[in-house]
């Protein structure tokens, strides 16, 4: 273990702590190499029968991988799509391989996302059994904010939340309560606040031998109604209508002017702020994910991500605005959606052969 990240075990519960609450547990490469092989460790033990995660403070689950990091080693000159032994290519591979890990985990796997969970996170939590949010779960996926796509399986769930809510998230990077993660299916359960450790301990105690039947039954008591309403529900007819069965991200745009309101008022300059190639590459690995299996989506996530990470691309420039100058004031190239061609967006999705990610 290390001072990012613990492993306990509680009798027949083997339990992740990621233990870096000033950087609201944002996930490293050191912390995907640690959690892999102990994955597989508790996976082949008949001692243990259940996995849970959750993030150290009071603040974040895990507010996402830490990109500034892999920003900073895209910019030495080395970078070549695939390579291994270099950040900007190591790091999406693991945490895409870690992502698999837990999609087909063997046993329960249970995230208590009480706090921040984006990004990274939800690659943490949204693959395994049970999602528990509190009244402190921050559910989004930005990663169009900053020059990206939405990764770790975006490709995977998103198209499988109900109507258009998955391209509504992945393209505006909507921040969701607890409320609204239950109703789109990120959570599985709502609990009442400060209840992690008694629900640990319930896990704990739990007579396994009925499997995930057992962890549903055990966190069952801690099931509480969400402190404050969600707006999803109320707007699912108008991001159905604008979202849905689109031909692009144009068509979505004229779809919100037409919709007209506050909502798609406020819509509109959310979108005018994200990367405009971001957002059609969104949308064409939304398009693809919908048809695709798991492990398929992985691949082509991970030859997204070195797509976005060769020179010049937005991905430098939105972490700077964003995270580095904190100017929040991108200057994308392209700067507009109808400079974006289709032979553009398509790059994204090129083989990268023998750098390929594998499992």
């Amino acid at each position: 273990m290390s001072d990012e990240i613990s492993f306990e075990t509680r009798g027949p519960l083997g339990l992740i702590t990621m233990t870096r609450p000033k950087a609201l547990n944002a996930l490293t490469l050191s912390m995907i190499r640690e959690m892999q092989p102990q994955l597989d460790r508790w996976a082949a033990d008949p001692a243990i029968a259940a996995v849970a995660i959750r993030g150290e403070g009071e603040r974040a689950f895990c507010a996402g991988g830490d990109v500034r990091a892999v920003w900073t080693a895209g910019q030495d000159g080395n970078f070549q799509p695939g390579i291994r032994s270099h950040l900007a290519g190591d790091f999406f591979r693991e945490e895409y391989q870690l992502n698999r890990r837990i999609h087909t985990f063997e046993k329960p796997y249970i995230a208590l996302i009480d706090g921040i969970t984006m990004g990274g996170g939800v690659g943490l939590s949204i693959h395994g059994d049970l999602r528990l949010a509190g009244p402190k779960t921050l559910f989004a996926m930005p990663e169009t904010a900053i020059g990206l796509f939405p990764d770790v399986g975006g490709s995977f769930f998103l198209p499988r939340l109900p109507g258009a809510l998955g391209l509504y998230l992945a393209l505006t990077g909507e921040r969701l309560k607890a409320a609204d993660c239950l109703y789109a299916g990120i959570a599985t359960q709502t609990v009442a606040e400060g209840q992690e450790e008694a629900i640990l301990d319930a896990l704990a105690a739990a007579d396994w031998s009925q499997g995930l039947a057992a962890a549903k039954a055990a966190v069952a008591p801690f099931e509480a109604e969400p402190e404050e309403p969600g707006h999803l529900a109320g707007l699912r007819a108008a991001i159905d209508r604008c979202f849905g069965g689109k031909e692009g991200v144009d068509a979505i745009i004229e779809a919100l002017k037409a919709e007209g309101g506050a909502w798609a008022e406020a819509t509109l300059a959310t979108l005018a702020k994200r990367s405009p190639t971001s957002m059609k590459v969104a949308f064409e690995q939304l398009r693809r994910g919908a048809e695709l299996d798991f492990d398929a989506c992985m691949i082509m996530e991970y030859r997204m991500s070195q797509a976005a990470m060769r020179p010049g691309r937005d991905f430098y420039e939105g972490i700077r605005a964003v995270l580095v100058d904190k100017d929040h004031s991108p200057k994308w190239s392209p700067a507009s959606l109808e400079e974006v061609n289709v032979a553009a967006v398509e790059a994204w999705f090129a083989s990268l052969g023998e750098g390929d990610l594998s499992f």
